[in-house]
């Protein structure tokens, strides 16, 4: 082990940094795996599997992908021990990997073969079951790049019931937290009472939204006839709000118009004698409808009986025009001047 360790001790100052120099043990059941998310210069996760002794140690800067359409960058990095899969905590400035480490995800894993032949290959491909890692998986080494110091692998998602599009689902963003406080997966150890409160903390806030919702819908407290207190109407319509928008819903302000603005034929009076729906009322635009879109008038027809008053410009340059003609041009045949 002191060997295969060589390098990882040569990286780092253990009189500051509180990371392991050694030690861990084996899994008795299964081999064991852990992926740490590591915010060192740039955001990234450890995928270390454990074989030989130690963990075998890839850095995966976008994080694994259920997408088997997705190839992710492996840079293959020196082997850790395996007591280092229990590190979380923060590396100090100036040392290696400097930054904040948490365990993202912890679990067993199942080679497909012998694992040692596909490791020396470049071809290994394995099982995992952990809390957000699970199905078959593959890990490539790239060609033509056999002697780097860090070679660079692909991590690939294979095809199984677990596999997603990366459009539907991304397991970095919607599992960020981390796992530390739980038992491994399928082991008999019981949950710890805070990771218990936290997880039944997220499950029932949408049904506290919901309940927050009807709240508002129906009133508050009987103590007020049903109407509810002001405060408590205005305290429960934020998550109300917020479980709208969730479901992609107009919150209940949306559906108020803005000033001058009318619904259907309610304020623009009615024609006496067509019946049909007569001018806008004063003050409102011309042409607008409701929330300010712009639609054909209905009073379009009295407008037209208007014009036809013989008052009326428009009629009487009609009645003009339909006069009987004075005479012709004998030369021509054309009309002559109107009287």
């Amino acid at each position: 082990m002191t060997d295969a360790l060589k390098l990882y001790k040569e990286k780092r100052d253990f009189t500051i940094t509180s990371e392991p120099a050694e030690g861990g043990e084996p899994g008795r059941e299964a081999l064991t795996f852990v992926i740490q998310k590591h915010w060192a210069s740039r955001l990234h996760y450890d995928f270390r599997l454990e074989l030989d002794g130690t963990m075998k140690s890839w850095a995966v800067p976008k994080g694994p992908s259920y997408d088997t359409q997705d190839k992710r960058m492996a840079v293959h990095v020196e082997d850790h021990p395996i007591s280092y899969a229990d590190f979380e905590g923060t590396i100090p400035e100036k040392q290696y990997g400097a930054g904040k480490v948490i365990i993202w995800d912890k679990g067993t894993w199942t080679p497909e073969g012998d694992p040692h032949e596909g490791y020396r290959k470049g071809n290994l491909k394995f099982e995992l079951k952990g809390h957000k890692m699970h199905g078959r998986w593959v890990l490539v080494r790239m060609k033509g790049h056999g002697d780097e110091k860090q070679e660079p692998w692909l991590l690939i998602k294979e095809k199984d019931d677990y596999a997603r599009p990366a459009e539907e689902y991304s397991v970095v963003e919607e599992m960020p937290d981390s796992v530390k406080s739980l038992p491994m997966p399928g082991s008999s150890e019981k949950v710890p009472a805070k990771a218990r409160a936290s997880k039944a903390g997220r499950a029932t806030k949408a049904k506290a939204d919901a309940a927050a919702e009807e709240a508002v819908a129906e009133g508050v407290a009987d103590e007020t006839g049903g109407k509810g207190t002001k405060a408590a109407r205005k305290s429960a319509s934020k998550p109300a709000a917020k479980a709208a928008a969730r479901r992609g819903a107009k919150p209940a302000s949306a559906a108020a118009l803005p000033a001058g603005v009318v619904e259907g034929h309610a304020a623009r009076g009615i024609c006496p004698r067509t019946g049909h729906p007569g001018r806008q009322p004063a003050g409102q635009p011309r042409g607008m409808g409701v929330r300010g879109q712009v639609r054909r008038l209905p009073h379009a027809h009295a407008d037209r009986e208007r014009r036809r008053a013989p008052d009326h410009p428009q009629q009487q340059r009609l009645d003009r025009q339909a006069a009987p003609v004075a005479g012709r041009d004998r030369a021509h045949g054309h009309a002559g001047r109107l009287v």
